[in-house]
């Protein structure tokens, strides 16, 4: 459509609304009630234009059409005049909020609206700042309904509305009561809606200007949030999702908006220790690397493979691959690994046997076209709640949702179906819905005859998975069984979603591989089309961890150890030979460190006390090795057993790249600097080396990615200048022309015969089952409130959120126990104890009971098993036989 705007025309797609020709023509309205991705209501009048033949419309919600002739600076007054009778009702204040925190104040001095001189003040109504993070003053609200509706549309929460009638109208909790007691789950998109600073947080409320902005990638979970930090004097007055974020554009959640107040907490570690004489004792730096370095340099000159480093997922890629060298081109040993060895190693393996990379399929956009979602073993509204949110509106713009997951999760009470297995019952219920697939005709035979191999082997352990026979093993009844399969066979382009529920179990690699088995039968992947299959990864770069070589089998790009090819590429770049056995997993670091066998372990940026299984076994470990190093920002539980502590930065004080669960590299920028005294795990690496006579090349992060790009060729087209440049890229990216590719497999799978695999694996039991003396299944996993161990969110206000863990149990199983919301008990498995206050919830099923693991002090994972996958060494953190009785 063409139409005029003051003169010059200008051509709108159909659809577009007179904003969008406005805009079109270079033009800027004020909007106060509006906002591009909420319902437009047009209650404020203050983008009113002037429609040649028709007098004013509001530009918001008046369609453009062809040929319209509108005039934007002739009505002028009409917007001004809106203007004016909104500050009317509002204190002189108002105006006095800085212009790059209210939109009303910005468009006010635009348009010379100031406040009348000697008007009587409406009457006060007061603020509410019982929450830790958002502040209303009620006084400044007009009532424009852009916070009720983005925590509805966006959010997916509908914890707000307008109360009161006319001038007295006001947003408030839709609970009543305090702010801090209502269904917030305190995501901030009212406060970054917000047009006028009704709606604010803490670093806002004083009148200080903000200095600088940095865009950054947050440190979290796996989303990979893009976030706008502002900041003055080194200090963060407020991190808001940036608007243009590829990933969760201009969303964000609770720990990523506003869990930042750890950088200043007053037991944040600035100088390094050493243990002398049992105790930890300040050192200077080169006392700490110079003791370090001296102590390895023994080790790899007599047994390379007495030492072991875990590297981090909280770290970004380049130290990663810094680590990765360490091991290899210094010690010379393989032993290193990093804590996707804990969570999705099986997706890893799973994914990389059935399609031929370790990756996700496709990228996180292709959920706008999706009609149907299978979320299965995962909770993103508490873990990864951007997904979660994504996920909610689409099912609201109409797509069907099943949910297979033992909980009742959030997204779980909104499913077409929930499917609720046993735990550890995974691999029949994939089983059985590919069975109904099969039976039912919903499988795509022509693209499994040029895409796929296996698929008469399948055909013939299918036939052993009925729903009766699955109900049988699961608990899923036959018809929910057969509504779920029908749901996902008959959507033109279904997508998966996956978590730890999958991958964290004996059998969590066939978990993979099954589930895998549907979107392959669908032919819903790669060639196929479809929304692919997808993990939600937990950290915010355990996928770039893995990318970039910390793995004991797998050297940067996922190049194998074992292939000499590969061993000389990196030997020749590093000018160091490279040993040509995989090294140590994380559980047989712990099994040598116990046998003696281990020397030396260095943990960077994990606290193995708290997140690892079988806690009391880990800590033997940890006393038993000769040295144990620990980068942190704090003295965790891990750090205070270890033999050197080195301080360091945080993700908001370094430089370098994360990727995400869906293969997006994305930069990270330093908004502050670090403490005095603590450096970057990049410096500390670097700083052990040279102690050791080893030059590790690779003087900046931006080196160090240059040097992977030009040792793995999945990444060969990725560096920081162009990320700086271009924005996010997915890798594969082969080269400096290669946009990326968000979406694998359009031609081909990348195995070696380019056909995908479908697996035939049977259901096989897990690895514990309850008895008399252990009747509940414990869960574990994460709340929404915290994050990994608690180390960050816990110095926070996210702690008045949460502020300490519970074990959930289902009300039927809390009375007849005599339990009560808020009891003490004790729970008790084959490997240990733990002490818990009751939750009571219908969110887990009778003879299961769920506890998160982000308070060290409750010792959840005291509790949880040795017990392995079998192809990855993941742990079954998702199934642990316990009791639980009174505590007084």
């Amino acid at each position: 459509m063409r139409l005029v705007i003051d003169g010059r025309e200008v051509e709108v797609p159909a659809g577009a609304t007179l904003l969008d020709a406005v805009r079109a023509a270079g033009l800027v309205l004020p909007t106060l009630c509006h906002d591009d991705r909420l319902t437009t209501v047009a209650s404020c009048r203050t983008c009113l234009v002037d429609i040649t033949g028709r007098g004013p419309a509001a530009a918001c919600s008046t369609p453009a059409e062809d040929e319209l002739r509108v005039g934007v600076n002739a009505s002028r007054e009409l917007r001004r005049d809106a203007l004016q009778a909104i500050v009317a009702g509002l204190p002189p204040r108002a105006l006095d909020v800085l212009a790059d925190r209210s939109e009303l104040a910005r468009q006010c001095a635009d348009y010379g609206v100031t406040a009348v001189p000697g008007s009587p003040a409406p009457p006060g109504r007061g603020v509410d700042h019982s929450h830790p993070y958002v502040k209303l003053d009620r006084d400044l609200c007009i009532a424009c309904g852009r916070c009720v509706r983005v925590c509805a549309e966006v959010q997916g929460t509908f914890a707000l509305t307008l109360v009161g009638r006319g001038a007295a109208t006001v947003v408030a909790p839709g609970t009543g009561g305090p702010w801090a007691e209502s269904d917030c789950v305190s995501c901030g998109a009212c406060v970054d809606t917000c047009p006028t600073g009704a709606l604010s947080e803490h670093g806002l409320l004083n009148l200080l200007p903000i200095e600088r902005r940095t865009q950054t990638t947050c440190g979290y979970c796996g989303v990979g949030c893009s976030l706008e930090v502002s900041t003055r004097d080194n200090g963060i007055m407020t991190v808001r999702p940036a608007t243009d974020g590829s990933v969760n554009r201009g969303h964000a959640c609770v720990k990523g908006r506003f869990a930042h107040g750890f950088l200043g907490s007053a037991d944040r570690l600035t100088t390094p220790l050493i243990r002398k004489d049992g105790i930890l004792a300040p050192a200077t730096w080169d006392e700490a690397t110079a003791y370090v370095a001296a102590r390895l340099t023994e080790i790899r000159d007599t047994a390379p493979d007495g030492f072991a480093v875990i590297s981090s997922a909280r770290a970004t890629n380049e130290e990663n691959y810094l680590a990765q060298k360490f091991a290899r081109a210094v010690m010379g040993t393989n032993n290193v690994d990093n804590c996707a060895r804990l969570c999705h190693a099986p997706s890893a393996a799973g994914l990389a046997a059935t399609f031929g990379l370790g990756g996700g399929t496709n990228p996180f956009d292709d959920l706008d076209r999706c009609d149907a979602i299978l979320l299965v073993g995962a909770n993103p509204t508490a873990a990864h709640p951007v997904v979660g949110s994504r996920i909610f509106q689409q099912v609201m713009d109409g797509a069907r949702l099943v949910v297979v997951d033992p909980r009742r999760t959030s997204l779980a009470r909104h499913a077409d179906v929930h499917l609720r297995p046993r735990p550890g019952t995974n691999v029949a219920v994939f089983n059985g819905l590919a069975h109904i697939l099969v039976r039912d005709g919903l499988v795509d035979p022509a693209f499994l005859k040029a895409h796929t191999s296996g698929y008469g082997e399948l055909l013939g352990l299918l036939g052993d998975y009925p729903p009766e026979r699955v109900a049988e093993i699961s608990g899923v009844a036959p018809d929910d069984l057969v509504s779920a399969a029908l749901i996902y066979g008959r959507a033109q382009s279904p997508a998966i979603f996956y978590g730890l529920g999958v991958t964290e179990h004996l059998h969590g690699t066939d978990g993979v591989r099954t589930l895998s088995n549907l979107a392959l039968l669908r032919g819903a992947v790669g060639p196929g089309g479809g929304g692919g299959v997808n993990p939600l990864r937990g950290q915010n770069n355990v996928q770039g961890a893995s990318d970039m070589g910390a793995l004991p089998d797998l050297l940067p790009g996922y190049q194998k150890v074992t292939e000499p090819a590969a061993r000389t590429r990196f030997a020749q770049a590093w000018q160091a030979g490279l040993p040509p056995l995989p090294g140590l997993r994380i559980p047989q670091m712990f099994a040598s460190a116990r046998n003696g066998t281990l020397k030396a372990l260095w943990v960077i940026g994990e606290d193995v006390l708290a997140t690892d299984p079988d806690s009391t076994s880990v800590r033997a470990a940890l006393d038993a090795c000769p040295l144990v190093i620990c980068n942190d920002l704090f003295l965790s539980p891990t750090a205070a057993a270890a033999d050197v502590v080195f301080p360091v930065a945080a993700w908001l004080e370094k430089e370098g790249t994360f990727v995400n669960f869906d293969r997006r590299f994305q930069r990270v920028r330093a908004a502050v600097t670090p403490p005095a005294g603590a450096r970057s795990d990049f410096a500390v690496l670097h700083a052990v080396a040279a102690r050791m006579g080893a030059d590790l090349g690779c003087a900046t992060p931006a080196d160090a990615l240059a040097e992977c790009a030009g040792v793995a060729p999945l990444f060969a087209g990725i560096s920081h200048q162009r990320l700086d440049r271009e924005g996010p890229l997915h890798w594969p990216c082969e080269s400096a022309e290669s946009p990326g590719t968000p979406r694998l497999y359009r031609d081909r799978f990348a195995t070696p015969d380019g056909l995908a695999h479908l697996a035939a694996r049977p259901y096989l039991p897990p690895g514990e089952q309850c008895d008399a003396a252990f009747p509940y299944l414990l869960i574990t996993g994460r709340r929404a409130e915290h994050y990994n161990s608690g180390s960050m969110t816990r110095r926070t206000g996210n702690l008045r959120l949460l502020a300490r863990e519970t074990v959930d149990v289902e009300p039927g199983d809390a009375a007849g126990l005599g339990f009560h919301d808020g009891d003490r008990v004790e729970l008790s498995s084959r490997h240990g104890t733990a002490l818990l206050r009751v939750r009571v919830t219908d969110e887990v099923e009778p003879g299961q009971v769920f506890a998160g693991f982000h308070f060290p002090g409750a010792t959840v994972n005291s509790l949880t098993s040795p017990v392995e996958d079998e192809v990855t060494g993941c742990p079954e953190y998702k199934l642990t036989a316990v009791r639980l009785s009174a505590h007084p």
